[in-house]
């Protein structure tokens, strides 16, 4: 079968990698220069099934109405009149309710604890490297509220099976001795030993090399002008480079592709939420950090990456804007000027980078509604990086008429749709 892929960003570099392991003829559509040049460039890092939490939970209103009155919030939302972000607003406050998260939870933790299966098997068949470590994740916590919420996530890791462990602050500085000189800010951490790191840029490019090894034929600098579509099924692609078509497509390019199926008549209830990180040479290793951690506070990640720390994390809604905003990269700085404190800031890269959201958290992940040749890959939000090989082994599997090995029929557009 031939498959056209638009998207090569880590979700469709992945999707790309499994069709072609499969047997089929696969061709990759971008209109960067090269795979993983946009949201998957400098993410956080972080491979964190145990992590993977939807925003919308109970408590989230008051939460973030107390977090716009900080300076330092980890929250911002650009007033604006923009349809589709208040849309994705109300079916967010709609699932901030303890049956909703609990739902959203167990299916996030299902999809990521795969992937993180499909990505270990992946390292071993090809020995594929990418500044990565197995060393686990800490989540940190300043406040005792903070510490007692830990408790019903430790309840829903329980019952997914998800290993986990609750640290005193002398534990954690047993494992991350960079924090030694903060321990007085902690009160607690929430350890999750099957977590890992690595630098998701790097592993995207060098599985794009080695799915042309398989045959996958990569497009660059080729922009996708829209989907010719039938009554029942996609005819073609416009692009730049001319009208390309093949037997199925795949749609994954994160924010836009809502952009791609509007004029098709679909709804995707996808919206851009943007994020931030800094690059940051490694200068004093005692106050570096070996594995990974999360400060609960400030909603900020940071990660080693061989001779760097990558710090991300910070979220806004303000559309498509790409503009660095100042202001997020000081809550980056405090949260690990406080905690860690050893790497140049001075030297660190600034980006940012919009995140593919649902309102649900989950992915969308199947067929494109009425159109029998078309397949969403989507909607990953801050854990495409999480996600992208379970994502993409799951989507080849619908695609061959495989059965897959996790179940999914909860992952499709069609839990919108139908509602």
């Amino acid at each position: 079968m031939k498959v056209i892929v638009l998207g090569a960003g880590v979700i469709g570099v992945t999707t790309a990698w499994y069709l072609a392991r499969q047997g089929h003829e696969v061709t990759v559509v971008d209109r960067q220069p090269a795979a993983a040049m946009e949201t998957s460039f400098a993410n956080a890092g972080q491979v964190s099934p145990g992590y993977s939490t939807p925003w919308a939970m109970p408590g989230l209103p008051l939460k973030a109405l107390g977090w716009m009155m900080k300076q330092n919030s980890p929250l911002v939302i650009r007033a604006r009149l923009d349809l589709p972000m208040l849309r994705w607003m109300t079916q967010l406050l709609a699932n901030c309710n303890a049956h909703a998260y609990d739902v959203n939870k167990a299916r996030m933790l299902r999809v990521a604890e795969y992937s993180r299966d499909c990505l270990t098997a992946l390292r071993a068949e090809t020995g594929i490297t990418y500044d990565d470590r197995q060393k686990g994740l800490i989540q940190l916590f300043r406040t005792q509220a903070q510490l007692d919420h830990a408790q019903d996530d430790m309840r829903l890791l329980t019952e997914s099976n998800v290993p986990h462990q609750l640290l005193d602050v002398t534990q954690i500085v047993a494992r991350e001795p960079g924090l030694a000189h903060a321990r007085h800010l902690l009160k607690g951490g929430l350890y999750l030993p099957g977590d890992e790191s690595g630098d998701a840029h790097m592993f995207t490019q060098r599985l794009s090399q080695k799915a042309e090894e398989l045959g996958v034929t990569f497009l660059y600098e080729t922009g996708i002008e829209g989907l010719d579509a039938g009554a029942t099924e996609i005819m073609g692609v416009r692009t730049t480079a001319g009208r390309l078509t093949g037997d199925a497509y795949v749609l994954a390019l994160g924010s836009y592709s809502p952009l791609m199926l509007r004029p098709l008549g679909i709804r995707l209830p996808v919206y851009p939420v943007k994020g931030y990180s800094l690059t940051v040479p490694l200068t004093d290793e005692a106050r570096a950090p070996t594995s990974t951690v999360n400060d609960e506070s400030y909603k900020v990640a940071m990660t080693r990456l061989g001779d760097r720390i990558r710090i991300g994390g910070t979220a806004e809604l303000t559309g498509y804007d790409l503009r660095l905003s100042p202001d997020r990269r000081r809550t980056l700085e405090l949260s690990f000027s406080e905690l860690f404190g050893g790497g140049d800031l001075g030297r660190a890269t600034y980006w940012t980078g919009l995140r593919p959201n649902t309102p649900d958290g989950t992915p969308v992940i199947g067929p494109a509604g009425r159109f029998g040749n078309l397949w969403l890959n989507t909607g990953h939000g801050t854990l495409g990086w999480t996600m992208a090989c379970g994502s993409g082994q799951l989507l080849a599997d619908l695609i061959d008429g495989r059965r897959p090995a996790i179940p999914h029929l909860d992952l499709s557009i069609d839990r919108y749709t139908s509602a």
